[in-house]
Order: structure tokens, then sequence, then C-alpha cells
């Protein structure tokens, strides 16, 4: 089981809380992003394409932390950019924990071993590393040579330290299922705690946009991976097994954009961690301001082949809650590879996508020059 019993009784006790109390909508985990900058520059990735004076912004500690108790959910993904080149992340993890959070980083791990002091093993804490793969698939995925032996080297240590360690993993349609699956062999005798997969989403401004995959060829994709590891049971997955019995076809899934909701130094990111439609000041109005009907595979274009993790595992994970014999017979006879694929959700209605990065960025570049005049006229007239 690659989720530890204590985060499984923990979020299962939230959820139903959430239900008894009526709630329609809820969070279940809080995607924070501290900062934007990386110190890679994979093709896939949407994340680092912003003007410096966006990618030197810094989440404080007390925002951060603010976040996460505006937030309540029970899980905190700490992501980015490159989380460990924020230096006062050591604080907000430690803030994570204190208030019995479980905190996870997510981190290419390049800076891990210079860093890992500045943290303790906790029962609430996982280091999430990346890795598309093997060697040769991993530092294709990532643009630069020598990072995956890097990671590994990075993994080996926080086991070694006594770390709660997975690794989250991105495919393409290039992807090999035979490799993969060796790659799952190969990392499980690493004794990493938990796989997590995900097929690549289309973000607006990834520089390689010819590799990410659609709907159907995702769920063949993943068949054919579960296929070659006794329908998925070979492995441990740091996910719930109707979502992975999604991945492969079996279900028919509508996204939980609320379900993950995002913190960026923009504020909170409306629809999701995938998409930045726009973003507001308070969690409460992300909550109850968005139009979510809007979004999501049939209501939107840029939905259109979403499978990601980020958007579908709350619907998972309520789906488990709700109708539990449901995935307790997944996780016993394992995810089907065979048959007919599950109904597709109908594109026919969808909207058009807005392409808004641009001005979200002029939007936040102006914020910045308005408040760096008012701190010189502040200053100027201190002086004075």
């Amino acid at each position: 089981m690659g989720i530890p019993f204590r985060q499984i009784v923990r979020v299962g006790a939230y959820i139903a809380r959430q239900h008894l109390a009526g709630r329609k909508r809820y969070p279940l985990v809080l995607m924070l992003e501290p900062l934007f900058r990386c110190n890679l520059a994979c093709a896939g990735c949407g994340k680092i394409d912003y003007p410096d004076a966006i990618l030197n912004m810094r989440l404080s500690v007390k925002d951060a932390l603010a976040s996460v108790d505006e937030c309540g959910a029970p899980v905190v993904v700490m992501a980015g950019g490159e989380p460990l080149l924020h230096k006062e992340l050591p604080e907000i993890v430690a803030g994570v924990i204190s208030r019995k959070k479980f905190a996870i980083v997510c981190t290419n791990a390049l800076l891990l071993e210079k860093k890992i002091d500045q943290y303790r093993p906790n029962p609430y804490f996982t280091w999430s590393i990346h890795l598309d793969g093997d060697q040769e698939m991993h530092d294709k995925s990532v643009c630069q040579s020598g990072v995956y032996d890097r990671a590994v080297s990075a993994l080996k240590l926080a086991k070694q330290k006594g770390f709660r360690v997975t690794i989250n993993c991105t495919f393409f349609n290039d992807a090999d299922p035979a490799r993969i699956a060796e790659f799952f062999d190969s990392v499980t005798k690493l004794g990493v705690d938990g796989i997590t997969v995900s097929p690549g989403y289309a973000y607006e401004r990834a520089p390689d946009q010819k590799h990410f995959l659609h709907r159907s060829a995702t769920k063949h994709l993943f068949r054919a991976i579960f296929r070659r590891g006794n329908g998925a049971r070979k492995w441990a997955f740091n996910q719930s097994a109707l979502f992975l019995d999604f991945l492969a076809g079996n279900q028919t899934y509508h996204c939980t954009p609320w379900g993950n909701p995002t913190r960026t130094v923009f504020g909170w990111q409306r629809p999701c961690y995938l998409l930045g439609e726009g973003y507001t000041d308070t969690f409460k109005e992300l909550m109850e301001d968005t139009d979510w009907d809007a979004y999501g595979t049939g209501n939107y274009e840029k939905c259109a082949n979403c499978m990601v993790h980020s958007g579908f595992e709350a619907t998972a994970v309520t789906d488990t809650v709700k109708r539990p014999w449901k995935a307790l017979s997944v996780a016993l006879r394992g995810v089907s590879t065979e048959g007919k694929l599950a109904p597709e959700i109908p594109l026919e209605k969808q909207r058009p996508a807005e392409y808004v990065f641009d001005r979200n960025v002029s939007r936040k570049l102006s914020e910045l020059r308005r408040a760096e005049a008012e701190d010189r006229t502040n200053n100027s007239a201190t002086a004075a």
C-alpha cells in the first residue's frame, strides 16, 4: 500500500465530516506553490514562463501558513517551480506538520542532498521526487543530462536518513509501456514508499506541445503499463485504486477542481492547479465565486484531454468513500486492462479555450510596479 494508513484514516474522517456537514464542495489537497522559479526548464512544463520580476517572488512563511489554515485541507503539497529554492521552506514544512497536516514536498531533488539536514523525518512528512522514467527517459524529459543520477542519489540518501520517499512521474505520448514497467520495478527495489503517475497536461505555454496525450491514448498507455504489473498490484501507488482504474479507462469521472485548490504568489488560482484562468485574494472567494460548471471535460476546450490526478483523484477518493466495495474490488482483483472502455464524456458542447496567460502576467506586473512606486514614495517621505 503506497498511502500510509494514518493518512487514509485521517483523510477518510475528514471526508466523513464534510458529508455530515452537508458540504457539496470541499478541498482534499492544498497545492501550495511558494514560488515559480525552477532550476530546470522541462519541455513539457509551462510553469516557469514568467518575467524575472515574477520568478523572484516568494510566498512568505506567514502567508503560506495562513493559506494552509484558510483552506483547511488535510494534505498540503508544496510544489512550484522548485520548492527547495525557497529559503524559508523548512519553516513552512514545520508549520504544516505542527498543524497535523500531511506535508509533501515535490522536488526535482537537485538540491536535496545539500538541504536535507534542514528537515527531520516525521510521519506527516514525505519527499516526492520527480522521476519520469529511467535514466534516458527522465533526462530527456527534463532536458538536461545527469539529472536522473542526482535524483536517485538523493532518493537513496533520504531513505537512509529515515524519510518517507515517493516518486512522481509524468508520461507523454512517446512513452514505452514495457520500459515504464521496468522502471517501476527498479524504483520498487530502491525502496520507494509510493508512486504517483500522471499523463502530461497540455500547459498553455509549454515549449513541447506535440507530445501531450489525448484521453484515448492515455487509457491505452496505462492499460499497457498495468497489464505488465498484474493489474497495477505489483507496485505501490500513492494514489487511490479507483483513480488508477480511471486512468485505464474503466471509470467515467468528471473532475473535481476544487478538491486540489492552488495557492500561488498570484493568489488563489482559478479554477485548478493546471489552469490559471484568474486569481482571487481569498479561499472563500475561490470556492464561492468561481463558475465551476464552466470548467472540466465536456465544458471547456482546455480540459478536453485532461486526466491528471490534481483534477480527478478527489473524484476517485469521494467515490471510494461512497462506494467502498467498488474500490475494494479493484484493489483485490487489480485494474482491468482488457475489455470495453467506459463511456467517454461528449465534447460537443464545450466552450472554446481562452488564452489568458499574458493578461494575467501583465496584471501582476502592473501590481508590482504600483507597489514599488508606493514604497519609493513612502521611503522618500520618511527620509524627508
